[in-house]
């Protein structure tokens, strides 16, 4: 018996964009029927045991996302343990190869929007946090549209083939 494939999502501080991510991916897994282990950090670890920003759980509830669960920092084993790591932006990405490279862990590690088909390769998920209401509602739609993409690549072909198609339906 083989396990389910395991995502990791990471932004900063675990308390916005990568618990989205985290949510959407499991709404995505569970429309097609994938088993799918997804879990949720950051880089940073000002928020850890913290629940996610109340105004990105009020966007996706605004839209019947439930976003849950307590922020927690990413280290070695949570890289160790996933088969894909997904960075929210560059900066995140940048620090998850170099701890990668650090432990010599050669987890795929690549941007979470290259997998979103409706932007160009190298978009980031922006950071809602020291905005209004439209960035939060903005996130939550960006990490659905580029959950179901991902789910779909994963159930057609698993992480290697996913990895390899990213970016080939992006304008």
């Amino acid at each position: 018996m083989t396990r389910p494939v395991s995502v990791l999502t990471v932004c900063l501080g675990n308390i916005c964009r990568s618990p989205t991510a985290q949510a959407a991916l499991e709404e995505a897994a569970t429309e097609i029927g994938l088993e799918l282990e997804v879990r949720s950090a950051g880089t940073g670890g000002w928020h850890v045991g913290n629940p996610p920003d109340p105004r990105m759980r009020a966007a996706g509830a605004r839209v019947g996302l439930t976003i849950d669960g307590a922020a927690e920092r990413v280290d070695r084993a949570d890289l160790e343990h996933a088969d894909l790591v997904l960075a929210m932006d560059r900066s995140n990405l940048r620090d998850l190869e170099r701890l990668a490279s650090s432990a010599g862990i050669a987890t795929p590690i690549v941007l979470f929007r290259d997998f979103d088909p409706a932007a160009a390769a190298g978009a980031e998920v922006p950071d809602p946090y020291y905005g209004g209401a439209e960035g939060f509602e903005e996130v939550v739609a960006i990490c659905r549209r580029t959950a179901t993409s991902l789910v779909a690549l994963l159930a057609a072909g698993g992480v290697d083939a996913a990895v390899a198609a990213r970016g080939s339906a992006q304008p």
